[in-house]
This record gives structure tokens, C-alpha cells and sequence, in this order.
């Protein structure tokens, strides 16, 4: 989905809500849905900063907050022990994470072997399995080879 089309969502649910869209709220969400990894707080305060120098730090937190109570963003929680958002699309599949214990980088992945697999487990327990989060852990290619790699790859691998 576009930057354009997720701010019009936005907007959208800006409405819906009966607040305003503002200039400091029009850039933050634009830089995050721009962005193509999973932002903290801080990380996203400081991409913002060099758009608009004059938004704060709360603002920054406060339209976070207000995106995930909009469906637009998704919080998550990987070992280093920052919450870091990412953008949700429409009608997103589910999809797994792959982070790297040495640079930090973030891989998404779906596996329809995997759901299944979820599945089978569910119904063997007497479960219906309505969600589930995988986090593997590991060292990435780039770092067992000495290269330095981005933090987080496009998209969602298929496997």
C-alpha cells in the first residue's frame, strides 16, 4: 500500500475520531509509513526531526499511540527490549519475524508450511488457533561474513 493511500486512511480515522490533522501529525505519520523497518520511538523521533525540526518527542509518542488505536500500526516487542513499531497494511497476511543477534537487522517472512503446521498443533491440543508471533533468533549472513548490512530487508519473504 502507498504512502498516500495509509494517509488517507489516516485521515480517515482522524475523522472518525473527531481530531484535526495537524502539520506535526501529517509528517510524523508520513515518515513512518514511509519507512521500511521496524522504528522505535526514538528512531522514528529522529527521522521526523530532520523533516520538521520543531515536532517534540511526545508529539512523536502520542501519534504512534494514536496509529496502533487506528489499526495503522502494529507494536512489537524483540529481545533488545524496545518497543518498535511497523506499519500495518489492509489486508495483510500474517507474516514472522528473523532478527539478527548481532546488528540488530529484521527480516519478515510467511511460511504457509508453518500455518499449517500451527494448525495441525492447535487441533491436536484442542485449540483454534486465531493468532500466533514467531521470533527466530540467529546471526544474519552479513555478519557471519563481516559485512555490514541494513537493519531490515523489503518486504516479506515467502518460504
Amino acid at each position: 500500500m502507498s504512502v498516500r493511500a495509509r494517509m488517507q486512511r489516516f485521515e480517515q480515522a482522524l475523522r472518525e475520531r473527531g481530531l484535526k490533522s495537524t502539520a506535526q501529525r501529517d509528517d510524523i505519520a508520513r515518515v513512518f509509513f514511509a519507512a521500511r523497518e521496524h522504528l522505535s520511538v526514538e528512531e522514528l523521533y529522529s527521522a521526523v526531526r530532520r523533516v520538521n525540526p520543531r515536532v517534540g518527542y511526545a508529539t512523536v509518542y502520542r501519534t504512534l499511540r494514536l496509529l496502533k488505536e487506528c489499526g495503522l500500526a502494529a507494536e512489537r516487542h524483540f529481545d533488545d527490549g524496545q518497543a518498535r513499531y511497523e506499519a500495518v497494511e489492509g489486508e495483510e497476511r500474517p507474516h514472522d519475524h528473523i532478527i539478527c543477534e548481532r546488528c540488530g537487522k529484521i527480516v519478515e517472512f510467511a511460511s504457509e508450511e508453518l500455518e499449517r503446521l500451527e494448525q495441525r498443533i492447535g487441533r491436536f491440543l484442542g485449540f483454534v488457533v486465531s493468532r500466533h508471533r514467531i521470533e527466530l533468533y540467529g546471526v544474519c549472513a552479513d555478519c557471519r561474513e563481516g559485512r555490514r548490512s541494513p537493519r531490515r530487508e523489503h518486504g516479506v519473504h515467502r518460504v
